[in-house]
């Protein structure tokens, strides 16, 4: 099978979830095309984050997300559908695509959202969906999504994420984005 994608195969055991901030800086670095790209971001809510997320008709990365309990935008499936545009700082949730490849390993719809400048702005970290069996290329789309808009991949959860992973997750982030501000 030549097209593997996290968010469509299904849960095994295992994974390795990091709590995000773990090996994270505690300042964010510039997201690329914001106006201040010094400024210290805003925290939404309570301290608790909003997450932006991308998920397939398979719905794993959706299922994910849920379990974390944060407010959460999805985005659209089609690139006919209706642009989504973020209001506030967020956290980045995506699959990762490709089978281990660079190429198609960020979702389509993820990067139509990041073109956005006014998107990329409000960007403060990245979570990706990965399959262990792509061995290094696992949670890759995080990386690059990372690298690009200079914001830290905070951690990489296996497929729709075990329950350990959700609960570190979401206790990772409820440490980690006070901390934004």
């Amino acid at each position: 099978m030549n097209h593997h994608d996290a968010d469509g195969a299904r849960e095994r055991a295992g994974g390795g979830a990091q709590r995000p901030g773990a090996d994270t800086p505690t300042g964010r670095a510039a997201a690329g095309g914001a106006s201040e790209p010094d400024s210290a971001p805003q925290a939404h809510g309570r301290g608790r984050p909003e997450l932006v997320y991308y998920s397939s008709t398979s719905g794993n990365t959706e299922r994910f997300v849920r379990k974390l309990g944060f407010p959460a935008l999805r985005l659209p499936l089609r690139a006919g559908d209706p642009e989504v545009l973020a209001e506030r700082p967020y956290v980045l949730v995506t699959p990762t695509y490709g089978g281990g490849s660079v190429k198609g390993a960020v979702p389509k719809a993820v990067i139509r959202f990041l073109n956005n400048p006014a998107n990329r702005a409000l960007i403060r970290g990245v979570i990706a969906g990965g399959n262990t069996n792509f061995g290094e290329a696992y949670g890759l789309a995080g990386k690059i999504v990372a690298a690009k808009c200079h914001v830290p991949h905070l951690c990489t959860f296996e497929l729709l994420g075990t329950e350990r992973e959700v609960v570190a997750v979401r206790d990772g982030l409820e440490e980690w984005w006070p901390r934004q501000q």
